[in-house]
C-alpha cells in the first residue's frame, strides 16, 4: 500500500497544455480496488489466493501520481524543489502511520505473547524509519526466523519500498530540469532514464523472482513504480484515441481481477508474474475518462468508489494489525465469516476516523509547512514509536531474566510430574533462540547449498574417534548432545547437516512445493564425502514432515522416504563402523513457545501421544534391512508419559517451535542418549 495511493489528496494528472486535469477520479476508484483485494485476501485468502497484487497496482498509481506532480512542476518552475516534496510526503503519510504504530504497540502489549513482543519491537522501529522491508528481507533468509509469525506491523514494508524508492526518484527530475534549462533538454530524456531504471529492476526482479527476499527489495519493485512514471509522462503528451479507451480500461480491470484470482502463495512473485496486475493498472488510468456510461473510468468514479479511496490509505494501515490481533484473540489462523466481517468493518470504521480527525486536519491546516517542521515531525514520530517499542522491551526483559538451576530444571528427570512446579528454562522469550551452536557457527547449509565443500569439524583432529552428523535439522537438534559426548570420549565431530534436507536419495518438495533438487545433489555429495572420511560412526535422524515428489499419503511418503535412505545407507555403510539413526522426536501442531507463554498455562500445550508420532519414522524400515550395520536409537520415551507429550517437561520448555527441541533439554538427554548408544553392537 503506498502513501499516495491512499492520501485523499486530488490526485494530479499531468496532461497537454490547455487540458490540465489534476483530480483524476477514476485513479481514485482505482484506489479502492487495490485495497478491496489487499483486505479480502488477507481476511480470507481463499477468496482471493492472488489478491496481494493489490500492492502491485498501488505501485503502479503512486508512480503515476508522483511523477506527474514532479513533472508539472519541471515544467512550469523549470526546477524541482526536493525539500518541498518531502515536506509533502511527510505530511501526508507520517501522522496516520505514526497514529497506527503508536496504537498498535499499545495493544500489542496487552494482546500478544510476550514471545512476539520482541520482533514486534523492532519491526515497530522499523516501520517508523521506513526499513521495514529491508528488515523482514533480513528475516526470510534466516531459517531459524524464516517462520515466525508475521507481526502487526510487516505490511509496512509497502510504504519503505516506496519511500526508498522516492529518496532516488526526484533527483532524476532535478537533473532533468537542470538539462532542460540548459540545453533544451526535452522529455525523451527524462523517458529514457526512468527506461533505464525501469529494465534494471524488472530484470533483477525476474533474476531473484525464486529468492525469498525478493518480494520486500526495491531493486526488485522499483520497475512497478516506473511503469508507472512512463505513464505520466506519455499521457502528458496527449491521450489515446477514444476508441481505445473503453476496451482498455476493462482490460486493465480483467488482467487485476485475473491475478488476484489466479495466483496463490506457490505464484513466483514479483518477477515476470508481477507484469500482469502492473500492466492491468497502468491499462485503466491509460484508459482516463471515457464518454460512455459503460466504461471501466464511469464505474470507477462513483461516489462509492472515490469515497474508498479517501479511504484506502488509513484502511491499509489499519487492516492488518487488527486482523493480526483478532486471530491472536480467537486462537486460530483463519478468520470464519463473522470474524472477517467483523474485522473489516471495524477496519473501515477506524479508516474512515483516522482520515477525518488525523489526515485531514493535518493536511488542510497545513501543520507542516517547512523543511524544518518536517524534520522535526519525522524525528518525533520515530520517537514516540521508540517510546512504545521501550515499554515492549522492559516487559521482554521482566520474562527473560530467568537463569538455569539445575536443582528447579531437572527436565526428563520429572517427566511422571505433570505439574509445572517452577519458573521455566530457557524463558519463552528465548526458547525460540535455543537452538544448537552450528546454526551460530555456520555450519548449517541453508537451501540453495550442494556442494558440502569444507564441513565443520569440532574436537581434537587426532581424535581416536570419528563421528559424522548427517541429515536434516531434526539431525543437527542432537548435535548439542553430541558434543557434550564427543568432550567426554575424544571424539571428532564432523557436521554435513542442511535445511530441510533428510538424508535421502528420494526426491522431495521444497518450501514451495517444487522439487528440492540441491537437496538430491547434497545428500549424494555428502556420500562421496564420507567415502573419504571414514568415520567410525555416522549419526542421522530426519524429520517425519519430509514430503517425497509425488507421493499420494503419508504411507506412500514414507516408503519412497525409506526406499531412498536404504540407497545412500548402504554405500555409506561400506565406508564406517555403524550408522545411528535417532527416532524422530514428536511433532506439535501449533508453536509450543507460544503456546507456554500464554494465558492456559503449559499443561494446557500437552498433545496425545498418538498424535505426536502419528508420521511413521521410515528410519526404522531402513534400519531393519541393515542388520549389524544400522541402529535405531528411539529416545520418545524421554518426551512422552502417560500417553501424552508435554512442552514442558521438569521445568524446561521442551520445543522451540512446532517441531524442534531446545538445546537445553536435549542437553539433559545426552547422558542417556550415550548409554544407548553403548549398548548398539557395532
Amino acid at each position: 500500500m503506498q502513501s499516495t495511493a491512499a492520501s485523499g489528496d486530488r490526485a494530479p494528472a499531468v496532461r497537454a497544455p490547455g487540458a490540465q486535469r489534476r483530480f483524476r477520479p477514476e485513479v481514485q476508484g482505482l484506489r479502492a480496488v487495490a485495497v478491496l483485494l489487499v483486505l479480502v485476501h488477507h481476511l480470507d485468502p481463499g477468496l482471493l489466493p492472488g489478491g496481494y497484487v493489490g500492492v502491485d497496482v498501488f505501485f503502479v498509481i503512486s508512480g503515476f501520481l508522483i511523477t506527474s506532480q514532479l513533472y508539472r512542476e519541471a515544467v512550469a518552475g523549470g526546477r524541482v524543489s526536493v525539500r518541498g516534496f518531502y515536506v509533502r510526503r511527510v505530511r501526508r503519510l507520517l501522522p496516520a502511520a505514526t497514529a497506527v504504530l503508536v496504537v498498535t504497540g499499545a495493544v500489542s502489549l496487552a494482546v500478544l505473547p510476550v514471545t512476539r513482543l520482541t520482533d514486534t519491537m523492532w519491526q515497530l522501529v522499523a516501520s517508523a524509519a521506513y526499513v521495514e522491508n529491508l528488515y523482514l528481507a533480513r528475516q526470510s533468509v534466516d531459517y531459524l526466523a524464516a517462520e515466525a509469525p508475521p507481526s502487526p506491523v510487516q505490511h509496512f514494508w509497502s510504504l519503505s519500498v516506496e519511500e526508498q524508492f522516492y529518496l532516488v526518484w526526484p533527483l532524476l527530475f532535478v537533473l532533468w530540469a537542470l538539462c532542460r534549462r540548459r540545453w533544451r533538454a526535452g522529455s525523451g530524456m527524462l523517458a529514457v532514464l526512468l527506461g533505464a531504471l525501469l529494465v534494471a529492476s524488472l530484470a533483477c526482479s525476474v533474476a531473484m523472482a525464486g529468492e525469498s527476499s525478493a518480494y520486500f527489495l526495491p531493486v526488485t519493485r522499483a520497475w512497478e513504480l516506473a511503469v508507472g512514471g512512463l505513464l505520466a509522462i506519455a499521457l502528458a503528451r496527449g491521450s489515446l484515441p477514444e476508441r481505445l479507451r473503453l476496451p482498455l480500461g476493462w482490460l486493465g480491470l480483467a488482467a487485476i481481477a485475473a491475478s488476484a484470482l489466479l495466483y496463490g502463495g506457490a505464484t513466483p512473485f514479483p518477477g515476470w508474474t508481477a507484469l500482469l496486475p502492473v500492466l492491468g493498472g497502468a491499462a485503466v488510468i491509460a484508459a482516463e475518462e471515457s464518454r460512455s456510461r459503460l466504461s471501466a473510468s464511469a464505474l470507477l468514479s462513483t461516489a462509492p468508489a472515490r469515497w474508498g479511496g479517501d479511504v484506502s490509505y488509513s484502511l491499509y494501515l489499519w487492516h492488518w494489525p487488527l486482523t493480526v490481533f483478532a486471530l491472536v484473540l480467537a486462537g486460530t489462523d483463519r478468520l470464519g465469516l463473522l470474524g472477517a466481517v467483523a474485522v473489516g468493518g471495524l477496519s473501515v470504521l477506524m479508516a474512515w476516523a483516522t482520515k477525518v480527525w488525523v489526515e485531514d486536519p493535518v493536511r488542510e491546516r497545513g501543520l507542516i509547512r517547512s523543511g524544518r517542521g518536517a524534520a522535526a515531525g519525522a524525528v518525533a514520530g520515530v520517537l514516540a514509536v521508540a517510546a512504545v517499542g521501550a515499554v515492549l522491551y522492559v516487559r521482554v526483559d521482566q520474562v527473560r531474566s530467568v537463569g538455569f538451576d539445575p536443582r528447579v530444571h531437572v527436565g526428563p528427570e520429572a517427566l511422571d510430574r505433570a505439574s509445572v512446579e517452577g519458573p521455566l528454562y530457557p524463558s519463552p522469550i528465548d526458547a525460540e533462540e535455543d537452538a544448537p551452536v552450528l546454526y551460530g557457527d555456520g555450519c548449517q547449509a541453508p537451501p540453495p547449498a550442494t556442494d558440502p565443500g569444507d564441513p565443520c569439524v569440532y574436537g581434537d583432529e587426532d581424535a581416536r574417534e570419528t563421528v559424522a552428523v548427517v541429515g536434516d535439522s531434526h539431525s543437527a537438534q542432537w548435535v548439542t548432545a553430541l558434543l557434550e559426548l564427543g568432550e567426554e570420549r575424544g571424539w571428532r565431530l564432523v557436521l554435513y547437516t542442511k535445511s530441510s534436507c533428510a538424508f535421502t536419495d528420494t526426491a522431495v518438495e521444497d518450501a514451495g512445493g517444487g522439487e528440492y533438487e540441491e537437496c538430491r545433489t547434497w545428500n549424494r555429495a555428502v556420500v562421496g564425502e564420507l567415502a573419504e572420511l571414514r568415520p567410525d560412526t555416522v549419526v542421522t535422524s530426519s524429520s517425519t514432515a519430509a514430503r517425497p515428489v509425488g507421493a499420494e499419503s503419508p504411507e506412500e511418503g514414507a516408503e519412497l522416504m525409506a526406499e531412498g535412505m536404504l540407497t545412500l545407507w548402504r554405500e555409506v555403510a561400506e565406508v564406517t563402523d555403524r550408522i545411528v539413526a535417532v527416532r524422530d522426536t514428536p511433532r506439535q501442531r501449533r508453536d509450543v513457545v507460544e503456546c507456554v507463554a500464554g494465558s492456559g498455562g503449559p499443561e494446557e500445550c500437552a498433545v496425545p501421544q498418538e498424535q505426536a508420532f502419528e508420521r511413521e519414522d521410515p528410519q526404522e524400515e531402513v534400519v531393519a534391512q541393515l542388520p549389524g550395520k544400522a541402529f535405531l536409537v528411539d529416545m520418545s520415551d524421554l518426551f512422552c508419559a502417560r500417553g501424552e507429550c508435554p512442552a514442558v517437561i521438569g521445568n524446561v520448555i521442551v520445543y522451540r517451535d512446532s517441531g524442534h527441541i531446545t538445546s537445553t533439554y536435549v542437553s539433559l538427554l545426552s547422558e542417556e542418549l550415550g548409554r544407548r548408544m553403548d549398548g548398539l553392537r557395532a
